[in-house]
C-alpha cells in the first residue's frame, strides 16, 4: 500500500488528451475485432439506460462483449483470432486507463487527507481514492475538452464518501439505504437552516421514503461507537471508558480463575495429609488468613524448616500434577 508520493508524473493537458485519445482507439480496435462475432451482438447493440447512457455503459458492454468472446473462443476455435485480438486491444486501452488514473494520484492523496477520521482512516480512503480513479479513467471523454484532473476529482470525492457511509459507520447500511439516509438527512438540514420545526413525516415526504421506513434509518445513523471520543481535547476519554464499571467483574477472567482454582484444588487433594495441610494453611486455602512457617510449625508441633521442607514437596508435586501442566 503507498503511503508516500505518488509514483506517476503528472500529466499536461495535451498529455491528457492524448491518452484519452488512445485509450478510444484502443477500444475501436477491439470492437471492430469483435465486429464478425456473433454471440457479442446482442450485447454491443444494447443501449445502456438510465444513469448509465453514456460513454461508460458503451464501455461497459464493450467489456462483457470482449470477456464473453474470450470465454467462447475456448470452444470455438472459428472466433478464437478475433477473441484474441480483441483482448489484446481491450488491455491495451486498460493499460493506458492505469497510466491517466494514477497520474492524478494526488488527488486521492489529498481528498484522503481531507476526509479521513477516526472510523476511516488515510490509508483506506487513499486506496478508495485509487477507484474512483480508476472509474473515472473509464469514463473520460476526451473530445468534451474537460481536464481528466478536473473531472476525476468528483469521482473520488464521491468514491470516498460512499465507503465512508457504508463502511465508516457503526451499523452498516446497504448502498440503497445510505442514498435515503442523506437524502433525510438534507431535508432535516434545510429546515433547521430556516429555522422551521420539522417531524418525521415531513422528512419522509420530502425524501420520498415511508415514514416507517424514515424512521428505522434516523435511528440506525444515529449510533454511537463506544471509541468515540467525549470531549475534544487532547486527553479526551473514548465513551467506553466513562460508561465502564471498573468495579465489575469481568466474565472471561472471572470463569477462567475459576476453572484454575477447580484445578489446583483438585491437585491438592491427592497430597499427602501432612503436604495438603501445609498447603492449605499456608496460602489461606481454608479461607482463613495465610500463616508462616512458624505458625504452620507450632500447629503441627514441627519445626520451621520441616515445614519448609514439606511446603517445597507439595508445591513440586502440584507442578508436576495432570491438571496444572494442561493449564499451563
Amino acid at each position: 500500500m503507498m503511503t508516500g508520493q505518488p509514483r506517476f508524473r503528472e500529466l499536461s493537458a495535451e498529455q491528457e488528451f492524448a491518452l484519452g485519445r488512445a485509450i478510444r482507439a484502443a477500444e475501436e480496435r477491439a470492437l471492430a475485432a469483435l465486429s464478425d462475432v456473433a454471440c457479442v451482438r446482442e450485447i454491443l447493440s444494447r443501449v445502456p439506460s438510465g444513469r448509465y447512457r453514456t460513454r461508460a455503459g458503451v464501455v461497459e458492454n464493450l467489456e462483457e462483449a470482449v470477456q464473453l468472446a474470450w470465454e467462447v473462443s475456448r470452444q470455438d476455435p472459428e472466433i478464437r483470432d478475433a477473441a484474441r485480438d480483441a483482448l489484446a486491444h481491450w488491455n491495451e486501452a486498460d493499460g493506458l486507463r492505469w497510466k491517466l488514473a494514477m497520474s492524478q494520484q494526488r488527488i486521492a492523496f489529498h481528498e484522503a487527507r481531507r476526509l479521513s477520521s477516526r472510523m476511516m482512516d488515510r490509508a483506506d480512503l487513499t486506496q478508495e481514492g485509487y477507484v474512483g480513479l480508476l472509474r473515472a479513467a473509464k469514463r473520460f471523454d476526451a473530445d468534451r475538452g474537460l481536464r481528466f484532473s478536473t473531472y476525476s476529482r468528483w469521482w473520488v470525492r464521491a468514491q470516498m464518501t460512499r465507503s465512508i457511509d457504508q463502511n465508516g459507520r457503526v451499523v452498516r447500511l446497504p448502498g440503497a439505504a445510505v442514498e435515503q439516509l442523506r437524502n433525510l438527512r438534507k431535508a432535516q438540514r434545510d429546515h433547521e437552516s430556516g429555522g422551521s420545526d420539522w417531524t418525521v413525516a415531513e422528512l419522509a415526504r420530502e425524501a420520498g421514503v415511508e415514514k416507517e421506513r424514515a424512521e428505522f434509518l434516523l435511528s440506525r445513523g444515529d449510533a454511537i461507537s463506544l471509541d468515540e471520543p467525549v470531549e475534544d481535547s487532547a486527553r479526551a476519554r473514548p465513551l467506553s471508558l466513562v460508561l465502564a464499571d471498573e468495579q465489575a467483574i469481568d466474565p472471561l477472567s472471572d470463569s477462567i480463575e475459576r476453572q484454575e482454582t477447580t484445578k489446583a484444588l483438585r491437585a491438592v487433594l491427592d497430597l499427602n495429609d501432612r503436604q495438603r495441610f501445609v498447603v492449605t494453611t499456608r496460602f489461606g486455602l481454608n479461607g482463613d488468613q495465610p500463616k508462616s512457617l512458624a505458625e504452620v510449625g507450632r500447629l503441627m508441633s514441627l519445626s520451621r524448616e520441616r515445614v519448609r521442607q514439606l511446603e517445597k514437596e507439595a508445591l513440586r508435586l502440584l507442578r508436576d500434577h495432570a491438571g496444572i501442566r494442561e493449564s499451563a
